[in-house]
Order: structure tokens, then C-alpha cells, then sequence
């Protein structure tokens, strides 16, 4: 349809002589595009000109269809030659886009694409032009004129407007430009560099020169990493580092509507796809709301952008703005497009689509925003078009407005300017409940002016940013925070409830579970006051919740085996660092759900133990062989049998708790022939060892599994990491020392291929079985009591393990105990049991060490929960002191302590009598 076709709406011309005036060089224009041109010349000066110089060139395209002949101003600005050439096709390009939209033949959509569409070209254009001048001069080295097909190496990426396809019509363009610094030879990349600069600041020259004939578009740089101190193109590689090791929240923003637009196009895309883990972090990452609030309140602290009165206000930055509706948009992206691809939208609009569609914003929300967005741009344009002007503001005095009510086809300044507020206060009300807390609900308790100022940001989180959520909220929170004043330290209990709060996704059907079921308020309020640990895990990993909804987070612990399979399903067909993730997931949720019972009394402190050891089992038994076959595959299979994983300490005990390590070591029988070119065995088991360790305790994005300890292999710190079969058996019959022995009454294999485990097993009990002299079994043991106490300094009341009389104590006399009687137990029951036979301890004593152990236990088991380092009683809430006793089995904090003090004097007289410390040097 031709232009005359296509008019759904005029502009009215504030001055009519300069629309007559503008319709005096178009003589023959058809009669329906009269009102038009009028209306276009007559409010805006700069449209007048242009239409006055384009005359020519604009009434046969008058005739025909506008898709065309913005299609051949693009294509003829990919051709054009020179500066001067662009200059004059933008000039047209302008004119054409500008009577498109004033006449309505394109909506905001539209326009902003047919204004990219031509920076586009005009972007690689010039920089053909400035890569051709460098190659003339020899300046790219190694480079030929063929290599301006790609860049030379070079990209060019847009920003911004530019970069989402939504130009301004008087935009500023923003670029950043990189180099592959790989296309050339170490020798020749600084000179390449500054070719590369030299051709940006070309770029940016030819592009933004303004002569009596215009300007293509101003170029800004600043964009680019650390632009203060930087070149205007940098290799990628530098800014890679750049954005891992500085890289800030705008710039993540910013980093949304990245595009390649010139020059190298592959690069570019795959230097986006580098920097993904950058700007869309796998995790929620609501650190992204509080930054865009400290932006937003810079903004609105700044009085003549922010102001209240329509006169002079700053339509994209000010109050109700364009800028708030795409802070509203990129902030929510930011959060959760690491989770869902489906949010990286480089446009507002669409993302504003995408959100709804991912339940992040309501539909209508959503629809009112991109409404408004559509509108407020389009008025943007037309402050533009006045004067072709990079302006945002609106007019200051009544002739002004006036005449930007024409441009915009009102006849109506005052209609026009109440519409006008209307349309800014809506988006002010939309958004301003995200970035500003609202008002606490009427009904909640009396509270403190702390506690107000945490409540007051609650409704900024994202679990409460659907009226849905905030309503059941509001129903819970005066029980919330009535039952978070009860614990004996309230600001503590809700601090840590506040953390968890800011990580949840969402809130609605969390909510509506809590409402059905109160038991629920009752687990994440005692969490909150009693569990400091288990409370900032869960503002880390609120996605662990998910179990807790999930109904069989109370279903009956399975087996090891059960278990093993479970992750083996959950890792199938990952890469190796993507299965160290999910197993890092996996190992958490089920690590959280034992804290939980443990806390709410579903298991006791000795099913814990066991749970958090058949967890570790099943966690090292299922990346033993994923790890072998990473080996396997860099360095090929490795001869022999295989190896095999002994787990010493707590997990070979199974008696492991919250923040329990793991001491393992790592055995194998394998040939000694290794084909061509092959590791031999000991290599290959010392990297396959390695790379368990770093399976289990490297930080990743999950964090780690467990620290990992292997001072107990043969030799220590300076025996190889894997040990041979043979090598550990002679180790064990010939060179061990007692205090090795003791921890091997306590060893079990964990991880091994068929056959071998079991021959470790045969050896282990070969080696208890040897016959000993009880006497140096005795003062060897004793020795190891003493170098333990002198190793560091003894805890306070609630260190149960070391110390005189403490559980490593009774460890000790019971592991002496199986190994005069070469007892294979590895429990310490069974192991005092033995200890009866070896006549150490009489079987009286071997009950009140077994029951001193066991208090012990339960408070190790409810400490370790409640903190993974060492607790100070001064520092427990009333909360943490009631669930330690409850664990222990006393009536209350007084009594636990006066208990575990008495335990520890009858523990130490028995165990003094048969493992006696030297007397200390006079």
C-alpha cells in the first residue's frame, strides 16, 4: 500500500506558514499526504528542512510503498564510499521514518528497527572503510583486503538501544569494539591493536562528524571495559578477564542487548557466549534489586531529571519514565534468566512478554507496561523530531508544549498534558512497588524500628511481587512475626528468617502450603531461631525448599544403595563439571532434609550419623568411577583390577555429622606394564585421586560436597596419593605405627570394583589379627592421647571431643581395645566390648564409657548442625540451647552442662587408668 494508503493519523502544524512553505516543493503530492507534510513541517523546524533538501528524492517515493525505500537507504548506506555519502542517506532515512511515524504507517516496533536496521549498515560500512585504510597503510599484519569480510578480527557490538533493534530517532549509538588477538602472532598483536584503535576512532569519526549536510549517528565508547583507562578496541581476551574478575551489575544490564552488528559476527556471537555465565548467573541473584534501587534513587535525588512537574521532566530517566519500566524488565532478567533462557529477551517489550509468560509478572502488568513503553517512546520521538535533538525532556514553557502537542496531533495542550500524566503516573504506580517497599499491612504486632526497617523490604522480594503472594503473606505475617519474637534472640531469629525470605523464587504456592499446613511456619521459625547455619544455607539455596514441598521429604530413609542409584540416574549423560553441579544439588538436598529431622525431632542424633554417612557413602561411590573415566579418557584405561576407595575416621565409622570431613584413601591393583606412550598405574590412580578430591571438595557454583583428608595414607603427607595393594598390605605388616593401626580399626571400603574391596577387607582383618604386645599397644596409644591433647587448644563446654575424658578419649581406649583382640568391629560399642576381653576396662566401665559416648555424640550431632565451627554458649540463642539439650537428653541447658561435666570426670578417671598421660617436666 502506498503512503496516501496508509495515513491512520496527522500531525497538526503548530506554525501552518512553514507547513505551506514545506508543501510548496512538493507541488504534485498526492491530496491525503498534504495534511501530513503540513502537519510535519509545520511543528518541526528540522522536518521542514529536511523536507526542503530532500524534495527531489522524496516525491517519487510519496508515489510508492515506504518498505521499499527505507529497504534501499540500508542497502545503499552497506555500499556507501564516504562519510558524505552516508550523511545524505541519512538524512533521507530520517525524513522517511519520521513521516512513517507521524503518519502512522509504522508503529513504535517499526520505527525503532528501520532506525537500527540503517545504523547497522551504516555501522560496517564505516568500518570497511577504516579496516581498508589500515590494510592500505600495512598496519594489520598478516592481514589482506579479502579479511574486511570478517573484520580483520574485529567486532563491533551494539549497546543499548542499538543492540536491542530499539534506536531513538536521535540516538546516540553505543559500541564496543574488540579484536581476536589470535589471528595474529604474539610478535604482532600490538601493532594490530593499534590499528584496531586507529580504525575505532576512524569508525567513530567518519560516523559522528557533523558538516552542513548532517551527521550518520554520534558514537559513544564508553560502554567498553573500564573505559577511563582502556583503548577504544581491546582483544577479547582482555575483556573477558575484565568482566570475570570486575565485572559489575550495570555492566551485566548492559550486556542484555549486547549485539554484533560489523566486522567479525561469528567472534562477536562467540564472545557472547563466553561471557554468559557473567551476565546470567545460574542462581537467583537478587543482589541485582538492590543495586537497581541504589540507581534508581541516584536518579531520583537528582531534582531537575526527577521532578514532579511536567514542565522540564526527563521522560526517560524521570519519575514514571522509560528507564523504569526497563530497570522493572532487566532486573527481573537479571535474577532469573540464568535459570530460564526463555527471559533472555534483548528487547523491553518482549521481555516484559516473557516474564509473564514465566509467571514473574502478572499478564495485565505486563500488558499496561508494554502499553505505556509503546506510548512513551513514541513521544520521545517526537521530542526528537523538533529539533533533531538527543533530548528527553520535556518542554519548559506553554509555546513549546504547545507545539509538541501538535507534532503529536493534539489540538488539545491541556488534554494533552493531563494524558500525558496520566500515563507517567501509571508506570510510577506499576513499578515503583518493585523498587520501593510498600507499607506494612495494618494489622501486625507491635515491633521495634529494627525490625520494621527489615519488614518494610520484604515486599521488594520476589516471592511477594504478585498480589496473589502478598495476600497470603499478609495473612501470616503477624503469626511470623509474633512467633520470631519469642526466641530468645529476636533480632537474630528474624535476620536469619529475612535471609531466607530474599531467596525464594516465588512465593504463592509456598504461601498457600504454609496457610494449609502451620507445621511448616513452625520448621522455618525454628530454623530461623535455632539453626543459624541451616537458615544461611537456605537464603543460598531456597531451591532445596522444593523437597521440603515435595511429600516425600518425611517418606522413610533408603538404603546406600538406593541412594547410589539416585545420583547415578541424576549424572547420566552430563558433562563431567555439569554432573559435579547436579551432584552438588543432589548431595544438598538430602544433607538439608537430615539437618531438618534432626531439628524437628523426626531422627535421632544416631540415626543422623548414620544418614549423613550412608550419604557420603553413596555420594563417593558414585564419583569414583565418574572421575576414572575422566582419567580414562584423557590418558586411556588403566591395566589391572582397578582401584578401590577406604574411607578412615568418622565415615569409615559411619558416625558422621553436619560438617563432617572425609579421610579417605585410595588403593589399587593394577599391572605394572603400561602399553606405549601410557601412564604407568601409580601415575594414573595419582590423577584419577586427584581428580576425586577435586570432585569433592572443589567450590563450583553449588559450592562443595566435603573437604577431603588423606594424611592417613601410608607415609603421610610425603606417601604418593594412591597407594598399591601390595604397597599398602607390606606398608601395614612392616612400617605402620600403632597410632595407624588405631585408625584402621575404624576403616571401610566405600568405593571398589568387584573382588578388590573385599581383599582389602581380608587384609585390614589380617593385619588387626596380629598378634601385639599389650604393653607397647598401651604406651604407644597413650603417647597418641598426648600428642593429640598438646595439638591445639581444647574447646570449651561444648567440645565434647577433645579435652580430658572427651569422645576422643574413649576412641582411643576402645580402638586399643579391638586391637589387642584383633576385633574387626568398627563401632564403638564393639569396640569397648573388646576392649573388656582385652581386660583393659571392666564391662562397668565399658557401659559408662559407651553411655559418656553416646552424650556425646547427640551434643556433636546438634552442634555441628547448628554451626560448622566451634559454638561458644555465650553466643547460643535460647533456641540453639534448648534443641542441644533435647538432643542430649537433658531437662535443660543447666542440667546438659553440670551432665556432660560429670561424664567427662568419670570418662577421664577410667580412661586416665589405662592410657596415663607422662607426668608434665618439672
Amino acid at each position: 500500500m502506498t503512503f496516501a494508503a496508509r495515513v491512520s493519523r496527522l500531525p497538526l502544524p503548530y506554525d501552518p506558514d512553514l507547513g505551506v512553505a514545506a508543501l510548496a516543493h512538493l507541488p504534485d503530492c498526492e491530496r491525503e499526504l498534504r495534511p501530513l507534510i503540513a502537519g510535519a513541517a509545520g511543528s518541526s523546524p528540522y522536518l521542514g528542512q529536511l523536507i526542503a533538501q530532500e524534495a527531489s528524492w522524496l516525491a517519487p517515493v510519496l508515489c510508492a510503498e515506504p518498505e521499499p525505500a527505507m529497504l534501499a537507504l540500508v542497502n545503499a548506506a552497506r555500499c556507501a564510499k564516504n562519510g558524505a555519502e552516508l550523511r545524505r542517506l541519512k538524512r533521507r532515512a530520517a525524513l522517511l521514518i519520521a513521516l512513517a511515524d507521524l503518519g502512522g504507517f509504522w508503529g513504535i516496533t517499526g520505527v525503532t528497527g528501520a532506525l537500527t536496521a540503517f545504523a547497522d549498515a551504516a555501522t560496517g560500512a564505516v568500518l570497511d572503510l577504516a579496516l581498508a585504510q589500515e590494510l592500505r597503510r600495512g598496519k594489520l599484519p598478516g592481514m589482506e583486503h579479502d579479511d574486511i569480510a570478517d573484520g580483520a578480527g574485529m567486532v563491533v557490538l551494539a549497546m543499548g538501544k542499538m543492540g536491542a533493534g530499539e534506536l531513538n530517532y536521535s540516538s546516540d549509538i553505543d559500541l564496543i569494539c574488540l579484536f581476536d588477538e589470535t589471528r595474529f602472532d604474539s610478535a604482532d598483536r600490538q601493532a594490530a591493536r593499534a590499528g584496531f584503535v586507529r580504525a575505532t576512532r576512524q569508525m567513530a569519526a567518519i560516523l559522528g562528524k557533523v558538516t552542513p549536510d548532517g551527521y550518520v549517528f554520534r558514537t559513544d565508547l564508553r560502554l567498553r571495559p573500564d573505559a577511563a583507562t582502556t583503548p577504544v578496541c581491546l582483544s577479547t581476551r582482555a575483556a573477558l578477564e575484565y568482566y570475570e574478575a570486575e565485572g559489575r551489575t550495570w555492566e551485566r544490564a548492559a550486556y542484555i542487548k549486547a549485539r554484533p552488528v560489523a566486522g567479525n559476527l561469528t567472534g562477536g556471537a562467540q564472545f557472547l557466549r563466553a561471557l554468559t555465565p557473567f551476565v546470567w548467573r545460574r542462581h537467583l541473584d537478587f543482589a541485582a534489586i538492590h543495586e537497581t534501587q541504589t540507581m534508581r534513587q541516584r536518579i531520583q535525588d537528582h531534582k531537575a531529571l526527577y521532578s514532579a512537574d511536567l514542565g522540564g521532566r526527563n521522560i526517560k530517566l524521570g519519575r514514571g519514565g522509560i528507564r523504569e519500566i526497563e530497570f522493572f524488565a532487566q532486573t527481573r532478567q537479571l535474577i532469573a534468566g540464568g535459570r530460564d533462557a526463555t527471559l533472555r529477551q534483548r528487547r523491553t517489550v518482549r521481555a516484559l512478554e516473557a516474564l509473564a509468560g514465566a509467571g514473574w509478572v502478572e499478564g495485565a502488568e505486563a500488558k499496561e507496561l508494554h502499553t505505556a513503553y509503546d506510548r512513551l517512546r513514541q513521544i520521545e520521538h517526537r521530542l526528537q523530531m523538533v529539533g533533531d535533538a538527543q533530548t528527553h525532556s520535556l518542554p519548559k514553557t506553554p509555546e513549546a508544549f504547545d507545539r509538541l502537542a501538535r507534532l503529536s496531533g493534539s489540538a488539545d495542550t491541556d488534554a494533552y498534558r493531563a494524558d500525558l500524566s496520566a500515563l507517567l503516573s501509571g508506570v510510577e504506580t506499576r513499578t515503583s512497588a518493585f523498587f520501593l517497599p510498600a507499607q506494612s499491612a495494618p494489622d501486625l504486632p507491635e515491633i521495634s524500628d529494627h525490625t520494621r526497617s527489615i519488614v518494610d523490604r520484604w515486599r521488594s522480594y520476589p516471592a511477594l511481587r504478585s498480589e496473589r503472594g502478598r495476600a497470603i503473606f499478609r495473612r501470616l505475617e503477624p503469626d511470623l512475626l509474633a512467633r520470631l519474637s519469642q526466641a530468645a534472640r529476636p533480632d537474630e531469629a528474624l535476620a536469619n528468617f529475612d535471609g531466607f525470605l530474599r531467596g525464594l523464587p516465588a512465593g504463592v504456592q509456598l504461601f498457600s502450603l504454609f496457610e494449609a499446613n502451620p507445621a511448616l511456619i513452625d520448621l522455618i521459625v525454628d530454623i530461623s531461631a535455632t539453626a543459624p547455619a541451616l537458615s544461611r544455607y537456605l537464603s543460598r539455596h531456597a531451591g532445596v525448599l522444593d523437597s521440603v514441598i515435595d511429600g516425600a521429604f518425611f517418606a522413610p530413609w533408603p538404603s546406600p544403595h538406593t541412594l547410589g542409584r539416585q545420583l547415578q540416574a541424576q549424572l547420566s549423560g552430563r558433562d563431567h563439571e555439569d554432573a559435579l553441579d547436579a551432584a552438588r544439588v543432589w548431595q544438598k538436598e538430602w544433607h538439608f532434609r537430615i539437618g531438618v529431622h534432626l531439628l524437628r525431632g523426626v531422627i535421632t542424633p544416631e540415626q543422623a550419623a548414620q544418614q549423613y554417612s550412608d550419604l557420603a557413602h553413596a555420594v563417593v561411590a558414585t564419583l569414583w568411577p565418574l572421575v576414572q573415566a575422566l582419567i580414562a579418557e584423557r590418558h586411556g584405561p588403566a591395566s589391572g583390577r582397578g582401584g578401590a576407595v577406604l574411607a578412615m575416621g568418622s565415615l569409615g565409622a559411619e558416625t558422621m555429622a553436619a560438617s563432617s570431613d572425609l579421610d579417605l584413601l585410595v588403593i589399587y591393583d593394577a599391572d605394572d606394564a603400561a602399553g606405549p606412550g601410557a601412564l604407568d598405574a601409580r601415575a594414573w590412580y595419582a590423577k584419577a585421586t586427584k581428580a576425586l578430591i577435586a570432585a569433592l571438595s572443589a567450590p563450583t557454583a553449588h559450592g562443595v560436597l566435603y573437604a577431603v583428608d588423606m594424611r592417613l595414607r601410608p607415609s603421610g603427607r610425603q606417601g604418593p596419593v594412591a597407594t598399591s595393594l601390595t604397597a599398602f598390605e607390606t606398608y601395614q605388616k612392616e612400617q605402620a605405627w600403632t597410632w595407624e593401626h588405631l585408625a584402621l580399626t575404624r576403616a571401610r571400603v566405600v568405593a571398589a570394583p568387584n573382588g578388590i574391596g573385599a581383599e582389602i577387607e581380608a587384609i585390614r582383618d589380617r593385619i588387626l589379627a596380629k598378634p601385639r604386645d599389650a604393653v607397647a599397644v598401651r604406651n604407644d596409644t597413650a603417647k597418641m592421647r598426648q600428642r593429640l591433647r598438646e595439638a591445639g587448644p581444647q574447646g570449651g563446654d561444648l567440645d565434647v571431643k577433645t579435652g580430658p575424658g572427651g569422645a576422643q578419649d574413649i576412641a582411643l581406649l576402645a580402638q586399643a581395645g579391638a586391637l589387642l583382640t584383633g576385633s574387626p568391629a568398627r563401632r564403638l560399642d564393639d569396640q569397648l566390648a573388646a576392649a573388656t576381653v582385652a581386660q583393659l576396662i571392666t564391662n562397668a566401665e565399658a557401659r559408662t564409657l559407651s553411655e559418656q559416648a553416646a552424650v556425646f555424640e547427640k551434643i556433636r550431632q546438634a552442634t555441628m548442625l547448628i554451626s560448622e565451627k566451634s559454638l561458644d554458649p555465650g553466643d547460643l540463642g535460647q533456641g540453639g540451647r534448648d534443641f542441644i539439650a533435647r538432643c542430649a537428653g537433658a531437662s535443660d541447658w543447666d542440667s546438659l552442662l553440670s551432665q556432660s561435666a560429670r561424664a567427662r570426670q568419670i570418662a577421664a578417671a577410667i580412661v586416665d587408668a589405662v592410657l596415663p598421660l607422662p607426668e608434665p617436666d618439672p
